[in-house]
């Protein structure tokens, strides 16, 4: 799904939602600089896979979060990891550097990516910032909204405490 895909989508399934059309972004740093109406909603996204390629993660985490992939191997019990390559992010989510998102995972065909929520987003008011597979606008949605989504398409969501 594109951009105009995802927007028909979310409205085919009658999610509350808003979407900030900015400059393509690549970058926490870049999107600092625009304009958003809800920045401590917006989400960080780590695309990793593991060090035999079998399993894939998409980490998401509130913005302004680093995320230690070792400390992070170590508590969910992965193998090593370490960032997948653009190949496999287009192969899989059909995304580009830059435009990493949950929303992505719909593109999934095969489930393989397991999305790591950063449990912060369930907190009040339980809004998350994402773009909607492109890195020029970012989409405002209800973050139970988003966790059931990625669900009902089928792949897992974990909702994780970063630290």
């Amino acid at each position: 799904m594109d951009k105009q895909e995802i927007y028909a989508f979310l409205k085919e399934k009658n999610l509350d939602f808003e979407i900030t059309e900015h400059p393509a972004v690549y970058s926490m740093e870049e999107l600092a600089q625009v304009a958003l109406p809800y920045p401590e909603a917006d989400a960080k996204n780590l695309f990793v896979r593991d060090d035999k390629k079998r399993n894939y993660y998409l980490i998401t985490v509130k913005g302004d979060k680093r995320v230690d992939l070792k400390k992070f191997q170590k508590k969910h019990g992965t193998r090593r990891l370490s960032f997948a390559s653009a190949d496999d992010l287009m192969a899989i989510m059909g995304l580009i550097p830059g435009a990493v998102t949950p929303l992505g995972v719909l593109n999934d065909e095969e489930h393989r990516v397991e999305v790591c929520l950063d449990r912060d987003f369930l907190a009040e008011p339980g809004k998350i910032g994402v773009h909607p597979n492109d890195n020029t606008a970012t989409v405002w949605l209800k973050t139970g909204d988003l966790i059931a989504l990625i669900s009902e398409h089928g792949n897992t969501v974990y909702s994780v405490q970063i630290e």
